[in-house]
């Protein structure tokens, strides 16, 4: 595909889409470059910024992903926000809040975009077996900080690893950034609210329906270097994923994992 038109994000269209959908979000800023969106907002929630705050940035010189990786996009050519949540629900709650970003992200995705995508724990959502956009969640003085990453009009050329893809490259609908930031932050306010007010146990099951993980033997790396195989089989009521593996006499156990990086295995013959 030859490089798409790109313009900057247009702020007041999108504030004014988004102030008809959604009475949740306090404010948005558009920065053309900082070094990380989610680097910027716990700055904020350190000095006491309100639930509701978005900053989205057009280039990002320091951006993260899970496990310190290096993530970029080239500018104009995605959405790269972070926004500020202080929820009410109990802390231990918290760790199920990427969860429910990439559920929302997923819904909005077919609904506006008219692309089926799949979810990967814990953060990442797939377009045919490749990374569309990941989400990075912290912590940060009572508030949680949740960034994501979703790759728009990449061409292949532009992406980063061979294992990504962008919207434009999935076949997706064209759609103006506003319009796709608009309508997911609206309907993440939804799925968050009920969230904070009901518990995760909805968000898990709607994960549930559209997981790339569950029923795939999968390789996991803990943070500690250490190794697991097994077949991925449920997520628990805190986020954590259940992996059904051999002990090490040989029986069948189940592991809940609450971090580590997964790679989805090839099926068994």
């Amino acid at each position: 595909m030859n490089t798409p038109t790109r313009r900057p994000l247009d702020r007041h269209a999108l504030w004014s889409l988004l102030s008809e959908k959604s009475d949740f979000w306090t404010s948005i800023d558009v920065v053309q470059v900082t070094g990380s969106t989610n680097a910027d907002l716990a700055r904020a929630a350190r000095n006491g910024a309100g639930e509701g705050t978005v900053l989205i940035a057009e280039e990002q010189t320091r951006g993260r992903g899970r496990l310190d990786r290096q993530w970029s996009c080239p500018p104009h050519a995605g959405l790269m926000m972070s926004f500020l949540l202080r929820p009410s629900a109990p802390r231990e709650r918290w760790g199920t809040l990427s969860l429910a970003t990439g559920v929302a992200l997923e819904e909005t995705l077919r609904a506006t975009a008219g692309v089926s995508a799949k979810l990967k724990w814990p953060n990442d959502v797939l377009i045919d077996g490749k990374k569309v956009c990941g989400i990075l969640a912290a912590v940060e003085n009572g508030a949680v900080i949740v960034g994501m990453g979703l790759n728009v009009s990449l061409t292949e050329a532009e992406l980063p690893v061979p294992e990504a893809t962008s919207l434009a490259l999935a076949g997706a609908e064209e759609v103006p950034r506003e319009q796709l930031a608009a309508d997911f932050l609206a309907h993440f306010a939804a799925v968050y609210r009920a969230w904070d007010a009901d518990g995760p146990a909805g968000v898990i099951e709607r994960w549930r329906r559209h997981s790339a993980t569950l029923g795939r033997h999968v390789e996991v790396s803990y943070p500690n270097g250490d190794k697991l195989t097994g077949r991925a089989v449920d997520i628990a009521a805190d986020g954590r994923l259940a992996v059904a593996h051999l002990d090490d006499a040989g029986a069948e156990t189940v592991s809940h994992i609450a971090a580590g990086d997964i790679v989805h295995l090839r099926p068994r013959a």
